[in-house]
């Protein structure tokens, strides 16, 4: 059970405490964060309201915890590693509970993302004992006009700290999508989690915790972000940060100034049909992209381009799929569940109602009871309608007809947004060159767009974020290159 057994220690009474220099601390405002649960609409647990100060505190421990790790070996930070994630997957059903209660993840998808993230932590040391095992030997006589008189040996030393700010829609997930990689580079890290979610983070980082990293490598600061949300963007013991949400990290970025930037910031993921595209497998994979967890992931499928030969009959086939879903409670595994906010509706209604007063086709009725919205398929949609260019962030899928491969191509790049797109069609020539003209970070062909498996590169375009994601890219991101050159007396040449 969340908050009871072996996580007793991080509560006090019913405020979780924050984690800071290996300890379990109250804050000293004496203040809290309330959590409210999308399906009841009431206050499910809350959380410290950290101080300025206090993270001061928390960032000369991450400084001088990090000094002493980045000289520990690299099979002892894996080693640490693997126990972090042993314990995670033995503990996924306290985790997934509040998966449940804070966010309306459906239940089965809860246990899923966290058992996911204890494989992530797992590959994360195997890759990086790999990837930082090795080094670069370069000689001089390689470049025009050099001698062998020149030795460099260059290899991937930590940034320093970490900071590590993940959304609220995978709060544990993306947040050891930072976490793992940043440890073992060498880096401290310091997590700030979504305010939705951060009950789910405070009982991961207990894991790790368990796990016995050293005091002050990991730290967990809670609160608002209108008290601690630019101050901890702009400290300056933060050598790097890793951001996944929205418009913030736009913010974010023109305030870091000189620090590497990690950033996924949202998509309008495009999934253009062609007329030779299967349509049972595309309407399977645009409902399981559009609308798993009530559309609420950066890579759902946000806007169908569809050639209007097929439209009509792609429309039916997703349209039956679509009336087989689901509505109702996470704790029942329903498949559409509260959006995380009451402002997360409103917006959502915004969309529709003004696609509803510019003619877009309802293919369902518009229902919604607090933060429950049905899920609703609009066809016709034209692109002055706000659906069609905005991130919706819920269960509502805009069907855009289109008459030429171009017209769809030009719809997806005149987005500002290019996380990812997809592409249904039985011509794989046709499939590849749309992937190269798709202004998008990734391209998927023949299926729903999405993030992972966790190995594989992960990146956006425009204004959908900076830099690139994945284990191994993280890996990279996370550290600096360091060169030794050792300058010989005269040309050294191997004898024969």
């Amino acid at each position: 059970m969340a908050g009871k057994g072996v996580f007793e220690e991080i509560i006090d009474g019913d405020v979780y405490k924050y984690y800071a220099d290996g300890e379990w601390k109250k804050s000293a405002s004496g203040k809290s964060v309330p959590i409210i649960n999308p399906t009841t609409r009431k206050t499910q647990y809350k959380v410290q309201a950290c101080t300025q100060e206090e993270v001061n505190k928390v960032m000369e421990a991450a400084k001088a915890a990090q000094k002493s790790w980045a000289r520990t070996p690299l099979w002892k930070r894996a080693e640490l590693l693997h126990k972090a994630a042993a314990i995670l997957k033995d503990h996924r059903a306290s985790i997934a509970e509040c998966l449940v209660k804070e966010i309306a993840k459906p239940a089965k998808d809860a246990v899923t993302e966290v058992v996911r993230s204890g494989d992530l932590v797992s590959y994360t040391a195997e890759e990086g004992v790999r990837i930082l095992g090795e080094g670069k030997f370069l000689v001089s006589d390689s470049f025009p006009g050099n001698e062998r008189t020149k030795y460099c040996l260059s290899s991937k030393i930590p940034l320093g700290v970490v900071l590590a700010i993940p959304p609220f829609n995978y709060p544990v997930n993306l947040a050891v999508s930072k976490i793992a990689p940043a440890l073992i580079a060498g880096n401290s890290l310091v997590l700030k989690p979504p305010t939705q979610g951060a009950v789910s983070a405070l009982h991961m980082i207990y894991c790790f915790h368990l796990a016995g990293f050293p005091k002050g490598l990991i730290s967990c600061v809670t609160g608002k972000g209108s008290e601690i949300g630019d101050f901890l963007t702009m400290h300056p013991g933060v050598n790097c940060i890793s951001f996944t949400g929205g418009d913030t990290g736009i913010a974010i970025s023109k305030k870091a100034g000189m620090i590497p930037l990690q950033m996924e910031l949202g998509g309008k993921d495009a999934c253009i049909v062609l007329e030779d595209a299967d349509l049972d497998l595309t309407a399977a994979n645009i409902v399981k992209g559009g609308f798993s967890y009530s559309g609420q992931r950066c890579t759902a499928v946000k806007v169908v381009l569809v050639m209007e030969s097929v439209a009509d009959a792609l429309v039916d086939k997703v349209k039956a799929k679509v009336a087989k879903l689901t509505v109702g409670s996470p704790e029942e595994d329903c498949d559409i569940t509260p959006v995380v906010t009451e402002s997360s509706a409103n917006f959502i209604e915004g969309l529709v109602m003004d696609a509803k007063e510019k003619g877009a086709t309802f293919c369902q009725e518009y229902r919604r009871e607090g933060n429950l919205i049905w899920p609703l398929l609009l066809d016709h949609v034209r692109p002055d309608m706000r659906i069609a260019w905005e991130e919706p962030f819920g269960p509502v899928l805009p069907v855009m007809r289109i008459n030429s491969v171009e017209e769809g191509i030009h719809h997806c790049n005149a987005s500002n947004f290019g996380l990812q797109g997809c592409v249904f069609t039985r011509d794989i020539n046709k499939a590849l060159m749309i992937s190269d003209a798709m202004e998008t970070g990734t391209v998927q062909i023949n299926s729903a767009p999405a993030r992972g498996p966790d190995h594989f590169p992960f990146q956006g375009l425009k204004d959908s974020g900076i830099g690139s994601q994945g284990i191994t890219n993280s890996i990279n991101m996370m550290t600096k290159i360091k060169s030794t050159v050792i300058n010989l007396p005269s040309p050294s040449y191997t004898m024969g």
